[in-house]
């Protein structure tokens, strides 16, 4: 089974492939591994077209590792708002930093993975697509692949050992990274979590999921718990055409990034109420806003008072806010505080 799944997936990748600006098409040169290694880490938890116009401006703004070695943290950070999952960012620059200082990216997935925030799924990603190693990559979109061709009934997160020594059973020795490239696009636009395209999918024949008449509902997915809500206010202190904004610490929620005050909400608890100033405050509204572990119920308070804030922060023009890189939360805040 295994020799005939490989060369059908590679067969249907050669003719079908998504052509992505970080991909090279099949038969082409290697990518670059400092593209592939840039777009699988945007690609974590985050889609196709979201990824694009953020990888786009990251390569024309810093075209090779070295340059993103050598960019301010900050400006990757404000580069980065809107993508989510900030930690992602920081881990970038100390990756970059740490290739930079090695002369070049490792070729290996064991030598990947070293690098900061490097994954196991990460790394073989690499060693695969941009240095031809065989290595098992298993992203969603592989998972679930593989959970049907499979039939495999243990419900999710128990069964992803399975689900990779499966998948290692099928990975060719050659073009393991084009075909670890066809699962994802197989998953992606044939074999999809909902509506699976069963007569257009090459391994359908192979596909016991398939054969047992039901394969959408694989992989079985555990019953989600429901997310706490957690309550908080932002600030936001205009004067003169500028609003106050500080930074955030390196660490937690939301780390490095530049951001309206607020009360100390975290995932945890509720934020406690206490006011960066004394004097008066306006409700401006309320921003919700989902992370990856509780929901967030933010109060947006503008202040009518003429006092300076205390500690560390900056005016920013209200008329360059877009250059700040607010995270979403509160870009969010701000639209809702302007109008």
């Amino acid at each position: 089974m295994a020799a005939i799944v490989s060369e059908k997936l590679l067969d249907w990748y050669d003719a079908h492939a998504r052509r992505l600006p970080w991909r090279a098409m099949p038969g082409e040169a290697a990518p670059d591994p400092y593209r592939v290694w840039l777009s699988e880490v945007m690609l974590q938890q985050t889609t196709v077209a979201a990824v694009k116009p953020y990888f786009e401006a990251f390569t024309a703004r810093w075209p090779t590792v070295d340059d993103l070695a050598a960019a301010p943290e900050e400006d990757v950070m404000a580069a980065w708002a809107g993508l989510g999952y900030y930690s992602r960012a920081r881990n970038l620059v100390k990756a970059a930093r740490a290739v930079a200082e090695l002369g070049q990216f490792p070729d290996t997935e064991a030598g990947l993975r070293e690098l900061p925030g490097l994954g196991a799924y990460t790394a073989a990603a690499v060693a695969a697509i941009a240095f031809g190693r065989r290595a098992v990559v298993v992203d969603a979109n592989v998972e679930r692949v593989v959970a049907r061709l499979f039939a495999l009934e243990e419900p999710l997160p128990g069964v992803r050992k399975q689900i990779r020594s499966s998948a290692d059973t099928i990975t060719p020795d050659r073009r393991a990274g084009d075909f670890a490239q066809g699962m994802m696009d197989l998953g992606a636009t044939i074999c999809t979590a909902r509506d699976p395209k069963c007569l257009l999918c090459p391994l359908a024949s192979e596909c016991d999921g398939r054969v047992r008449g039901d394969p959408s509902r694989l992989p079985v997915k555990a019953p989600k718990k429901a997310k706490p809500v957690r309550e908080g206010n932002a600030y936001w202190i205009e004067r003169e055409g500028s609003v106050w904004l500080v930074k955030r610490e390196g660490k937690g929620m939301l780390g490095g990034m530049r951001s309206l005050p607020d009360d100390g909400w975290s995932a945890r608890a509720d934020g406690d109420g206490q006011k960066p100033l004394a004097g008066e405050w306006s409700a401006s509204g309320l921003v919700r806003h989902t992370f990856t572990h509780f929901a967030l119920e933010l109060a947006v308070q503008r202040y009518a008072g003429s006092e300076h804030p205390a500690g560390n922060g900056e005016w920013w023009p209200l008329d360059r806010l877009d250059e700040a890189g607010l995270p979403t939360l509160f870009a969010k805040a701000a639209r809702l505080a302007l109008a």
